[in-house]
């Protein structure tokens, strides 16, 4: 897969209350004592992904001690969303909102495609990121198509698959922003636009589960 010359930008939806979890996930860490969102950074930014937009709604002030504490604060892009007990796609909205008002810069053009990601996947490979984003090739995999020798664009809708089960990340070009920011209700976030809009399920089994933590069990 060629790679794109325009940035895409990572964004993570931390915004939830995490009400089966306990807490909310945007402060909840792995045995290592790095928390979930950091690493998720992390992860974003290593496959490529520039800038990170983080979107955050409960426990906003602690959300953003503990970013300040690890150092994140200066590289990331962070935006609230006040209605976010309203379930995923408020995050998703305001996520989406803030890629949107992300300028072109002398240095930077603007983003030309957003990779999404939740906060509660600890597991999530960068490997799995650059797969979807076309830093890591997907042309060669069974079943891959020409499309998929295309960069990431603003018309791209890719998704990864774990031995066909949907999952994330999921990459949405800059054409789908506007629609979905209309869109998205309750919290099924890009779902259904995904589910009607032929995305591309990008398998990403060989790489890892992309299993989502749900309870503390």
């Amino acid at each position: 897969m060629a790679t794109s010359s325009a940035p895409i930008a990572g964004l993570v939806l931390a915004a939830g209350a995490g009400s089966r979890y306990g807490m909310p996930k945007a402060l909840a860490r792995g045995d290592n004592g790095i928390p979930w969102l950091v690493r998720t950074i992390r992860t974003l930014t290593d496959a490529g992904c520039s800038p990170v937009i983080v979107v955050l709604g409960a426990e906003t002030a602690e959300v953003r001690a503990l970013l300040h504490q690890f150092g994140m604060t200066p590289s990331v892009v962070l935006t609230q969303a006040e209605d976010w007990a309203e379930g995923l796609s408020a995050s998703l909205r305001a996520g989406l909102q803030q890629a949107t008002e992300l300028q072109a810069t002398e240095l930077l053009p603007a983003p030309v495609a957003v990779a999404i990601v939740p906060v509660d996947i600890p597991g999530l490979l960068p490997g799995t990121v650059a797969r979807l984003i076309g830093t890591l090739p997907i042309g060669t995999l069974p079943g891959a198509t020409d499309a998929d020798a295309n960069p990431v664009g603003p018309l791209t809708l890719r998704q990864a698959g774990f031995d066909a089960r949907p999952g994330h990340p999921v990459v949405i070009g800059r054409a789908h922003w506007g629609a979905l920011i209309d869109s998205a209700t309750g919290d099924t976030g890009a779902r259904p636009y995904l589910q009607s809009h032929n995305t591309r399920l990008v398998d990403c089994a060989d790489l890892e589960t992309g299993l989502d933590v749900d309870t503390r069990d």
